[in-house]
């Protein structure tokens, strides 16, 4: 089965009505259990998994994130009303998931990803990335090509902490070689920036390898541009949003989200 690709970022959809399936998000959610997937020696990761038929939906969160964002309740809900299964977890060091953020790495988050889509789903998945989960999409599609039936990238930064630091200065670089640390800026920090081990961008070099909000001033939509013109498969389409910014958490982002999503679960379904 052909992979389908959707790199998104901007049109309206306010009042969206799916086909005969009306979209509220607004509606109040049931509580779901989270589970932990163990691993020998490794963290357990945290889940929560809703059983369906398939394709089922992977959420990919971004970087240290977790799987309790907007967008990945939002989809949970849309996938529950059809029957299709979904998933959605935390990275080791990041929301429920034991571990600390500090050990993470593009490797061992991408065999995480790995170990969620083998010991934990059944059948073809659909697999949607945000931010660095972008990134881990691909490598995860490149892995199991068997078990995954499309992705839908949302902001992806694949690349993005290598090309961050290779623009920094030699001074900048040097300054971060001696200190251990990169301290990289971020609004969504509560201390304003993220600390980056040299470690950690040498594995990301490694992994060198999709809806694009405009106002992205984390990662530049033209990255979804240039993954989309890597990609083998004919069946890529980009969608850049006009207002959208990185995080694409407002709800006519998630409504245009839901829409990609619910036309591949058709597309797929009608080729089984």
């Amino acid at each position: 089965m052909p992979v389908q690709i959707r790199i998104a970022g901007s049109w309206s959809l306010s009042g969206l009505c799916l086909g005969k399936r009306p979209l509220n998000l607004l509606r109040s959610r049931q509580k779901s259990t989270v589970q932990y997937l163990s691993r020998p020696d490794l963290p357990k990761i945290a889940y929560h998994s809703t059983k369906g038929k398939s394709p089922g939906v992977i959420f990919l969160p971004g970087f240290a994130s977790n799987m309790n964002g907007q967008k990945a309740v939002a989809l949970e809900e849309f996938c529950k009303s059809l029957g299709h299964s979904f998933l959605r977890f935390d990275y080791s060091g990041c929301g429920a998931s034991e571990g600390k953020l500090e050990d993470g790495s593009i490797g061992k988050w991408k065999k995480e990803v790995l170990s969620v889509i083998d010991e934990l789903t059944e059948g073809p998945q659909i697999l949607v990335g945000s931010s660095m989960g972008g990134w881990l999409m691909l490598h995860a599609a490149l892995a199991r090509p068997e078990k995954v039936a499309a992705l839908v990238g949302v902001a992806t930064a694949s690349d993005h902490f290598v090309t961050t630091y290779k623009s920094l200065s030699i001074e900048a670089k040097q300054e971060i070689d001696q200190k251990g640390e990169w301290r990289y800026l971020s609004k969504y920090s509560e201390e304003g920036f993220y600390k980056i081990s040299p470690e950690f961008i040498k594995d990301a070099e490694n992994h060198l390898r999709l809806i694009h909000g405009m106002k992205d001033e984390e990662v530049p939509w033209h990255v979804s541009i240039h993954v989309a013109e890597r990609l083998l498969s004919n069946d890529v389409d980009v969608v850049l949003r006009k207002h959208g910014v990185h995080r694409m958490s407002q709800q006519d982002d998630i409504k245009m989200l839901i829409f990609v999503i619910d036309d591949l679960i058709d597309k797929l379904t009608t080729l089984v």
